[in-house]
């Protein structure tokens, strides 16, 4: 499970790179630039989840061996 999110994690922060070369800085909220927005914050969202998760796994390992 640590490898999956792992995995995720980086391709988040893969789509979060590709949306940004998709930006047009003159015109943020114009065409392709708002669905290019829209991506990098759904990425951003998906990242905290993914880290998230994966400290309350730690945790959760932690209170087991206690």
């Amino acid at each position: 499970m640590k490898i999956f999110t792992t995995f995720l994690i980086l391709v988040a922060v893969a789509l979060i790179i590709f949306n940004v070369t998709l930006l047009d800085f003159n015109h943020p909220l114009e065409g392709n630039s708002m669905v290019a927005l829209i991506g990098i914050a759904a990425a951003f969202c998906a990242v905290f989840i993914l880290l998230i998760f994966k400290m309350s796994k730690k945790i959760e390992e932690k209170l087991k061996n206690q």
